[in-house]
């Protein structure tokens, strides 16, 4: 067996063992009920991903598991009329580990760690939702919103207004360091080679992913010898894969976007090296939860976006009804391999079973 194929096979023996903003919602009957696959409910706010100092105007999301943008305005004054929160549905993330950010919207702050508690609304508040383009610049309308008074919320993606009201999100380029580290840790301290696709160039969550993997794997045994850059599509990146195939013939690891841990899984089964060549994912999305649990996909950290997305519909209300809450708080990561994805709980990163969203409109 060719030496460079050595780290991969024992590896794989061992192992196979969200958005902007808030135009204030009316109280006519036009309404949207959306969620993402992660976002469990619409709220005040607006929502993104990576923060101002890794990513600049919000850009091509990196996984359908994100929440969108949330956003909240006054109701209607009258009593709330909505049931309270079943304790069974709160009990699920009440607790949850948050990191929070001591400088808010600087990703690179220090952090401390706490139990995130949820408030509960004390009135009833309409809460919106939106899924803007994400190519779109938005941070002028951001500005417009806030300036009315509407709390704006960034979720997931990212956005660099100085205007946000507050941020739920982590950072990507941990994401790609977790994902660039759990190789380096595997490799046993023998030369492996990986091909590296990011995603778009220019987007800031692939800029700081790309340098989070780059960092980790610094002094280590593991060695990028070709880096993608492009579009999310799954065709985009089929074709990149096939490149970096032709001209590498000693990829030992492929790892990147969601979409290319998705597209590289058939590419590589179809060329009969999916057991020569492993693929690791930079973060989660429902098609990399099914390749964890298959086995063609060997690991991808997770930001937990269901909680993320509580986590800023929290701090809407919290926003509307006066209270403190954490300007800039986000689940701490962890990465899910093929030796854990059978004890992980994908409640705090997948919509449940069975979940459909309904979309409706006056």
């Amino acid at each position: 067996m060719p030496k460079r194929q050595r780290p991969i096979m024992n590896l794989i023996a061992g192992l196979l063992a969200l958005g902007l903003i808030a135009a204030a919602c009316g109280n006519d009957d036009t309404s949207s009920d959306t969620a993402g696959d992660a976002a469990p409910a619409a709220a005040s706010g607006s929502t993104a991903g990576d923060g101002a100092a890794e990513e600049s105007e919000a850009e091509s999301e990196p996984a359908p598991a994100q929440a969108p943008a949330v956003e909240a305005a006054p109701g209607s004054g009258e009593e709330p009329t909505a049931e309270a929160e079943p304790e069974a549905v709160r009990a699920d993330w009440a607790g949850t580990l948050i990191e929070v950010w001591s400088v808010p919207f600087d990703m690179d702050s220090s952090r401390t760690t706490i139990a995130y508690e949820p408030t509960t609304a004390t009135q009833e508040w309409n809460l919106c939702v939106s899924f803007p383009h994400m190519k779109d610049a938005l941070n002028n309308l951001v500005d417009e919103i806030a300036a009315s008074g509407i709390p704006v919320i960034d979720v997931i993606n990212g956005m660099s207004s100085p205007n946000l009201t507050a941020k739920s999100l982590v950072s990507f380029g941990e994401m790609g360091a977790h994902a660039c580290n759990w190789v380096a840790e595997h490799a046993g301290g023998e030369p492996v080679n990986i091909a590296w696709f990011p995603g778009p160039a220019g987007a800031g969550w692939v800029e700081a992913g790309d340098a989070g993997c780059k960092e980790a794997l610094e002094g280590t045994s593991v060695e990028i010898v070709d880096t993608k850059f492009g579009d999310t599509g799954k065709e985009a990146q089929s074709v990149l894969i096939e490149d970096a195939l032709a001209a590498n013939p000693d990829i030992d690891f492929i790892v990147g976007t969601a979409v290319t841990a998705e597209a590289a899984t058939s590419i590589l089964r179809d060329r009969g090296l999916d057991s020569d060549i492993g693929v690791i994912s930079y973060y989660f999305t429902p098609g990399v939860h099914e390749g964890l649990v298959s086995g063609r996909i060997l690991a991808a950290p997770t930001d937990s976006p269901v909680i993320q997305a509580r986590v800023a519909i929290d701090q809407a209300v919290r926003a509307l009804e006066g209270l403190p809450f954490e300007q800039h708080a986000g689940p701490e990561l962890f990465v899910v391999d093929v030796d854990t994805i059978a004890d992980f709980d994908s409640a705090s990163t997948l919509a449940p079973a069975g979940f459909d969203p309904i979309f409706s409109v006056g």
